[in-house]
């Protein structure tokens, strides 16, 4: 069981007999639909539609749940949330933890540890573990980790997209659960609708393959295929991610992975 740590993540709570109708009303996921034992990738959206906040969401027993985000946006999301929270009955607190442990390819079977959670993010095949709580040691580096969050085309904010640039749509959120387009309305709502039930992306993120030689640099190098320039973002031995212009004619798969 491969295993790597991660510093750079910041944990948070929101509990209240409120929560779950407060959340449901703000954030992209269906909650409704979030089960036990799992997390699931959610978003915070400006009016207009675009990535404010990305981050990690789960349940953490009765009326809670758990947020996990980059730490250098963690200040902020908890302000912008508390800003929406008004009178609802929900208390935001911080979760200390400075490491958080990722691991993949277990053969064990499901932890009953509510603190061990299946990453959704990811194809289920690949088993993919977060550890809050008591995190096992660390005998993978993060490169691995990034070889197989590439390989498996999850997008996350400041190696893949800036916040405030991207429609959830750009980065697959309609591909692995982070927008309920079934649940009714949330922030930004209105515009995510009607660019999925329109049938056309504007950007999206695909994976780019090649020799391990070949030149290309991360982030921001241009790639043109297609006559359309696209930017390589995230990148492993022989492997990127490239979010950029799809032309006005293309069309995606509805539906997840």
């Amino acid at each position: 069981m491969p295993t790597c740590h991660l510093d750079n993540r910041a944990l948070f709570q929101l509990q209240g007999s409120e929560a779950e109708h407060f959340l449901q009303n703000v954030i992209t996921n269906d909650l409704s639909a979030l089960k036990d034992g799992e997390c699931r990738p959610s978003a915070l959206l400006t009016p207009q539609g675009k990535i404010l906040f990305d981050f990690l969401i789960s349940r953490a027993g009765s009326d809670a749940f758990r947020i996990e985000c980059r730490a250098d946006i963690a200040a902020d999301l908890v302000k912008r949330l508390t800003l929406y929270k008004l009178r609802a009955k929900v208390d935001i607190s911080e979760i200390e933890q400075r490491t958080i442990a990722v691991s993949w390819q277990s053969d064990s079977a499901s932890s009953e540890d509510d603190s061990t959670l299946t990453d959704c993010r990811f194809p289920a095949d690949l088993n993919m573990r977060r550890h809050y709580g008591e995190t096992p040691e660390a005998d993978s580096a993060r490169k691995h980790l990034d070889g197989l969050r590439i390989a498996s085309a999850v997008a996350e904010s400041g190696s893949d997209f800036a916040l405030g640039d991207a429609f959830p749509h750009d980065v697959l959120y309609d591909q692995n659960g982070g927008i309920g387009l079934k649940k009714g309305c949330f922030v930004g709502q209105e515009v995510v609708s009607r660019m999925h039930h329109r049938g056309t992306a504007r950007r999206r993120l695909l994976i780019v393959s090649g020799a391990s030689a070949c030149p290309l640099r991360a982030p921001s190098c241009a790639l043109t295929a297609s006559h359309s320039e696209r930017s390589v973002r995230s990148r492993a031995p022989g492997l990127w991610l490239s979010c950029g212009s799809t032309g006005s004619k293309t069309r995606w798969m509805r539906g997840y992975r």
